[in-house]
């Protein structure tokens, strides 16, 4: 039971019971359990902080997990740069080289290189620097992916053109060589049979018997079929695109229509003696941008080194031409 408390009053000279106010009691109070509060807080502060609760300990273990996971990320993207290090080598030193292609321009290779912001929103999280360099490196990877990607199909292009023009390109006889009596006349300065005159001849003479078939020398389309009276008589005339054109003259039949798609070694006519012409033979031309051009440089795909020596010491030594 508490103290009453008395107070003296001097005025009517007796003692006055205290009484004190509900603030000064609450006050009161708190001095006394202040304290204890003090203490327990303290304590729980302590316990927190070295004894976790079950999801803490679960947290952390997810964020050592993540940890762990994204470096095995970083390592992967790392071997898939270093493969694409070798692609884009090999790119750009073989296949761009062995097609004739321009190199791909290094500003798209080093794109996406340079630090952004772009990933600024992820700091001030745990993991925050690892975070952002991943990211980073998989926007550069992904970016080196696609542009690879673009460099493949432009070559991939290329290729198909390239071999469209190896196949396209004049690269073997107009006659084969067992119906050859023999190449009357090569390509340069001859002498005209009918004026008797020094005058270039833009072709090779082929002889070979009326009849003898005549063979496309690289794939086209049938440009022209020409019937002269003079000049080069009957005459088929080959676009084989890529510039090159090719010209038979002289035939006594033609096996092709105009605008007819044709592929190397198919018949397009018969030898023969049409137009100006002293003999049965073929004339045949090259054609390379529109500048006529010596057909002895594209017989490459169906003589031995023997067969085309042969060839070129007779078209060295022919002085007459048949046309």
């Amino acid at each position: 039971m508490p103290k009453t408390k008395y107070k003296y009053n001097p005025t009517n000279l007796s003692f006055e019971e205290v009484s004190l106010s509900i603030w000064k009691r609450f006050f009161k109070l708190l001095l006394w359990v202040a304290p204890s509060i003090i203490v327990g807080l303290i304590l729980s502060l302590i316990f927190t902080k070295q004894v976790d609760s079950p999801k803490d300990d679960q947290l952390l273990k997810d964020l050592e997990v993540n940890q762990i996971e994204l470096s095995r990320i970083k390592k992967d993207m790392d071997l898939a740069s270093a493969v694409l290090d070798v692609l884009e080598k090999r790119d750009e030193d073989l296949y761009r080289v062995s097609l004739y292609a321009e190199k791909m321009p290094k500003e798209l290779n080093l794109a996406g290189s340079v630090k952004s912001r772009k990933y600024g929103y992820l700091d001030g999280y745990t993991n925050a620097e690892l975070l952002k360099s991943t990211s980073e490196k998989l926007d550069h990877l992904e970016k080196r992916i696609s542009n690879q990607s673009i460099s493949f199909i432009e070559l991939l292009n290329l290729a198909k053109q390239k071999e469209k023009m190896l196949s396209s390109i004049p690269a073997i006889q107009p006659i084969r060589n067992k119906e050859l009596k023999k190449m009357a006349s090569g390509y340069g300065y001859r002498i005209d049979p009918i004026y008797k005159t020094r005058k270039m001849h833009t072709g090779m003479d082929f002889t070979a018997d009326i009849g003898t078939e005549v063979y496309v020398t690289g794939d086209g389309v049938v440009e022209d079929l020409e019937v002269n009276v003079w000049g080069y008589g009957n005459c088929v005339v080959v676009n084989h695109s890529f510039g090159f054109k090719t010209r038979y003259a002289h035939l006594s039949a033609f096996k092709v229509q105009k605008g007819q798609i044709i592929k190397r070694g198919e018949i397009i006519g018969l030898v023969g003696t049409s137009g100006k012409s002293t003999g049965p033979h073929l004339h045949y031309e090259v054609e390379k941008n529109s500048s006529k051009v010596n057909p002895i440089n594209y017989y490459h795909s169906d003589l031995t080194p023997q067969e085309y020596e042969t060839l070129l010491q007779m078209n060295n030594n022919s002085f007459k031409a048949l046309d």
